[in-house]
């Protein structure tokens, strides 16, 4: 674990271009930092990265957390909905934007049609061809895609609270929200605060959904973080470049681990 991230950051402070060998790979120290602070594209894509990530984390928290509440019953036919809600999770990020880019597409797409004859839209949509839609059309097949993942821990959580909790909070008139907001979120919450760590690294690291569906693209409307440094190694050969913002992305994800975790108190607990 430690050779790579060792060579990583020290490639961050040095000359590698692959279509420029004439430079060599020399020491250049804060050169390619400094030109990341001055890049208008670099805090273009760290704002897009921090709406992608907020918006598709709370939207599979929220969309996780009511599926395990409603699948958290000993009732018939449950067991066969868990295995139904984690297919999504169980699809391949390649396929799963495939399949989503061809539902959304404006010719093709089984979504546009149901809007046009529900008359919700007049005309098929391109919603990633519009920058104004494209990066939130794709965070709603992330959210699609990613919410399993917290189904499926935040319910093992929720079978590891004890009943007796629930029928004292029914005898002293505790409805649901009541029983939610005092016993199931304060039990499950070191499984939140996990959960959401995890996801967000996730997201903040790979950027194949973004790749397949958009390209980063309209115009850098969809650019994170993530994909701008692949794109500065793969289409630009600026592997110092790249170095350098995987390493920011590196400092970055360190630092809101550990404030999220410190202000959640869940170490405390």
């Amino acid at each position: 674990m430690l050779y790579p991230t060792v060579w990583g950051v020290a490639l961050s402070f040095r000359e590698m271009r692959l279509n420029r060998l004439d430079l060599g790979t020399g020491f250049v120290g804060m050169k390619h930092y400094t030109a990341i602070a001055s890049d208008p594209v670099f805090w273009l894509a760290l704002r897009n990265t921090v709406v992608w990530t907020c918006g598709s984390i709370v939207g599979e928290l929220a969309l996780g957390l009511s599926a395990a509440l409603l699948l958290n019953r000993d009732q018939r036919g449950f067991r066969f909905a868990l295995v139904l809600l984690l297919l999504p999770w169980f699809l391949p990020n390649v396929v799963a934007g495939h399949i989503w880019a061809l539902m959304l597409d404006s010719r093709l797409g089984v979504l546009n049609d149901m809007l046009v004859r529900a008359g919700i839209l007049t005309t098929s949509k391109a919603w990633f061809a519009d920058p104004s839609t494209a990066l939130g059309a794709a965070m709603l097949v992330e959210i699609w895609h990613g919410f399993p993942f917290f189904t499926l821990l935040l319910l093992a959580g929720l079978k590891a609270i004890p009943g007796d909790l629930y029928e004292a909070a029914a005898i002293d008139g505790a409805g649901f929200l009541r029983q939610l907001r005092s016993i199931t979120l304060p039990q499950i919450k070191a499984i939140i605060v996990a959960t959401v760590v995890l996801r967000v690294i996730s997201l903040v690291n790979s950027p194949d959904i973004i790749l397949i569906l958009t390209g980063g693209g309209p115009g850098r409307s969809t650019l994170v973080l993530s994909l701008h440094a692949f794109l500065k190694v793969n289409k630009e050969f600026d592997f110092g470049q790249g170095s350098a913002l995987a390493v920011v992305l590196f400092v970055l994800l360190m630092g809101f681990s550990y404030l999220y975790v410190r202000l959640s108190n869940v170490m405390k607990d």
